[in-house]
């Protein structure tokens, strides 16, 4: 019994910290909306956004609404993106996408987790190059039909579109466009009455590593640590 509840415990506190880490990085995404766009929702296309991505893990809308208050207020973070890159163990290329308010924190956060790993902290453009800036929608397969959406998508940008899956397992579909034609889809989805269950930018990787799995351990012990940073938004890598 004793087991199983510590195996319970870890599951929810590893829950737990998921959850947090998402709430902290729809935070800085609705704070640099706001900055750039105003706290208007109705009227700023990045927030309305970033406010249905913080539906999409839950967020509550106290939470989101002070946000957008505190991201409206004097004296608010001014958090800019900025992205890094890198060499995972075993040659595999990671793009690692932060928002911060400090960027020689930053960077030494990210460089400190690329040495302690196997890694090796590159300049700008030494491995982008391997991937593809995309705009990414996750949609609900829910009374779609696949095919027929594809095709009428092909008009609006559609580059790519399959299936997937979330974090908690469920289906999904999604939708990439090149990161140009971002607000075209954008526009052509809300046409079509379909809110996106999330959407933003992603880089994909034109081909990926294949290693075998205490290699790939090594590889995800990185992943897993840049993710951990409160700086980091996103870490894309081309392990397949």
């Amino acid at each position: 019994m004793g087991r199983i509840f510590e195996t319970r415990k870890a599951t929810m506190m590893k829950r737990w910290d998921r959850m947090s880490k998402a709430f902290t990085r729809i935070g800085k995404e609705i704070a640099m909306a706001v900055k750039a766009g105003g706290p208007l929702a109705e009227n700023n296309p990045s927030l309305r956004r970033a406010i249905q991505n913080a539906r999409t893990v839950n967020m509550p809308k106290d939470k989101v609404e002070n946000a957008i208050k505190k991201a409206s207020g004097q004296g608010a973070a001014d958090y800019a993106e900025v992205v890094y890159e890198g060499y995972a163990p075993h040659g595999v290329a990671v793009v690692v996408v932060t928002a911060t308010d400090n960027p020689t924190r930053t960077v030494s956060n990210v460089r400190v987790a690329f040495n302690r790993n196997g890694g090796n902290m590159g300049s700008s453009g030494s491995v982008a190059f391997q991937f593809k800036k995309m705009g990414v929608f996750r949609i609900r397969p829910d009374g779609v039909d696949p095919e027929s959406l594809e095709l009428d998508l092909i008009d609006h940008g559609l580059e790519e579109f399959g299936e997937g899956t979330g974090e908690e397992g469920e289906a999904q579909l999604v939708i990439r466009t090149a990161f140009e034609g971002f607000g075209t889809m954008a526009k052509a989805l809300e046409e079509r009455g379909i809110t996106p269950l999330s959407s933003g930018t992603e880089y994909v990787p034109s081909s990926t590593v294949e290693l075998g799995e205490d290699e790939a351990g090594e590889v995800l012990a990185l992943v897993d640590l840049l993710e951990q940073d409160d700086d980091v938004q996103n870490v894309f890598h081309n392990l397949g």
